[in-house]
């Protein structure tokens, strides 16, 4: 994908549209317009309707010919997405690997690898500290940067 199909993709998901995008994305199947109306309390099904439709215009939902289901045809990596990585159906902020393997790390060291305290010691158990606090925090500001 190119920068120029970057910044349609990303003017174009913004608002309701990037709720039912980031909907599909997360359940990971094929969902009809009440079912995505519920989910994102839209007032009408004509609302669901009318965004689902702009998304399959955009080419990245296709809408199933019976039962009128629709589902995510591509995936697109703009904006806050770009922090986040698909495991099965859950969506992690990248950070958050990062952050348990450092905070994994540091409790190792402070249990089984520390011998005594020292200099060198409380600088480790200081910066591994810092790192770690560092990452959940990143890990939770991108969280929070989720339409929903």
């Amino acid at each position: 994908m190119n920068v120029q199909d970057e910044t349609e993709f990303e003017y174009a998901l913004r608002g309701k549209d990037w709720k039912v995008y980031w909907l599909l994305l997360k359940n990971g199947r094929s969902l009809s317009i009440r079912e995505v109306q519920k989910a994102l309390h839209f007032s009408s099904p004509s609302v669901a309707q009318h965004h689902l439709e702009r998304l399959r215009q955009l080419g990245l939902v296709q809408k199933h010919d019976t039962g009128g289901q629709y589902s995510l045809v591509s995936e697109v990596k703009i904006g806050v997405l770009r922090h986040f990585v698909k495991l099965g159906k859950l969506l992690f902020p990248r950070y958050f690997f990062y952050a348990v393997l450092s905070t994994a790390f540091y409790a190792i060291y402070l249990l089984f690898l520390i011998q005594e305290i020292t200099r060198e010691s409380l600088f480790i158990i200081t910066f591994a500290a810092i790192v770690s606090a560092i990452f959940w925090y990143e890990a939770y500001r991108i969280w929070s940067l989720r339409p929903f």
